[in-house]
């Protein structure tokens, strides 16, 4: 690749954007970040992994004009965002709903499997040849990894996707010294806080997450589901032995356990003074196909899905996107995952046109996507 030209500034772009590799000199990165953005206040992040993929039609996009075998088993309800309903399966977070933004319009073109996704989510783009580009997290790690326990995964990485290949979860070609800790000294709860945010996977692992980043942990990735092979997770195909969950798991054990535990990790943060310096999103890899396969389950659907942004400089009561009478197309504003990923890069101060090195002759874009300016407003790429 052309080496960068020099901007106005007294050091050159290279010297002063470039995280990987070495030769680095002057400022620390971190500091360097802060450069470029002296305003900037620390800010968190929660990346909640719906991981198998959410339906839209049973979460946040209901559509209950559809035919029964595309509209499924539940009802619409009311959120406090007039005139928005989401499905009765969250109705804690709809009553919080005003609280956050609502996109309904992501999709990505890719392979419709689970590990095309989960990359694009984590790292903004698909790995190529033998090139693994780095989890977000990790990048914030090489970056802010002298500010503490910077990046950590719960309860560890995802496994038993289908596919053995690269799932974005790591350091990637930034090395083993930037991968996310696992942690396991987390304390013990009071027994009542527990019982908020759920006795159940979900919820324990949503109050770890709040644990993580009272301690000061800047980037945490939490798996809800660390096994979809097998057993129940949001993948909800119904056919056992692989691919189990069906949608009466989806309406009667899934969705409730993440409604219960991510209305908790709203309250609890807004309380404790950390929802003003954390962003959270909530997102599957993929959403579900609108019409119910022959075992009454949902398949693969990648055109379009939802997720939930809250917290830090998120606009509140906001949605963005819509999809067509059967959630099967977006109609309006579609977003690309890597729009999501550069969009937390942005909120957590990493500048837009941040390179990283390959090694010391090749470097490559931090993320080729723009942020969304529905989430974080006007914004300029800097020269």
């Amino acid at each position: 690749m052309n080496q960068p030209s020099p901007n106005s500034e007294s050091v050159t772009r290279r010297d002063f954007l470039r995280v990987g590799g070495i030769g680095m000199v002057g400022l620390k990165l971190a500091e360097k970040a802060r450069a470029m953005h002296p305003t900037h206040k620390p800010r968190n992040c929660i990346l909640i992994q719906l991981a198998g993929g959410p339906s839209q039609l049973e979460t946040f996009d209901p559509k209950p004009e559809a035919p029964r075998e595309i509209r499924g088993p539940l009802r619409p309800i009311q959120t406090s965002i007039p005139t928005v309903s989401i499905s009765e399966s969250l109705p804690r977070i709809a009553e919080r709903l005003h609280q956050m933004t609502l996109i309904r319009s992501l999709h990505h073109r890719e392979a419709p499997i689970h590990e095309t996704g989960l990359q694009l989510l984590q790292t903004g783009r698909l790995a190529r040849r033998d090139v693994r580009y780095p989890s977000f997290g990790s990048v914030i790690k090489r970056i802010f990894g002298e500010e503490g326990e910077s990046f950590a995964v719960l309860p560890g990485h995802l496994q038993g996707t289908g596919v053995n290949t690269w799932r974005g979860q790591g350091a990637g070609f930034l090395g083993e010294e930037f991968e996310p800790i696992v942690p396991t000294d987390l304390p013990e709860e009071r027994e009542q806080i527990r019982a908020i945010y759920g006795n159940h996977r979900s919820g324990q692992l949503l109050l770890q997450a709040r644990q993580l980043i009272e301690r000061g942990t800047r980037v945490v990735v939490v798996n809800l589901y660390d096994q979809l092979q097998g057993e129940i997770s949001w993948d909800a195909h119904g056919q056992p032995p692989h691919s189990p969950t069906t949608m009466r798991d989806i309406v009667e054990k899934v969705c409730p356990q993440f409604d219960q535990a991510f209305a908790a990790l709203i309250d609890d943060l807004q309380q404790r003074g950390l929802f003003d310096q954390t962003v959270v999103l909530a997102c599957g890899e993929m959403g579900r196909s609108p019409r119910l396969n022959p075992f009454g389950g949902r398949d693969h659907w990648t055109r379009a899905f939802s997720c939930l942004v809250a917290g830090d400089g998120i606009p509140r009561g906001q949605v963005v996107g819509a999809t067509d009478a059967t959630a099967s197309e977006v109609i309006d504003r579609p977003v690309e995952l890597p729009e999501l990923t550069a969009s937390l890069y942005h909120l957590l101060g990493v500048p837009q046109n941040t390179l990283l090195a390959l090694d010391d002759d090749h470097e490559v874009p931090l993320i080729e996507a723009d942020p969304m300016r529905e989430l974080v407003g006007d914004f300029s790429r800097r020269a």
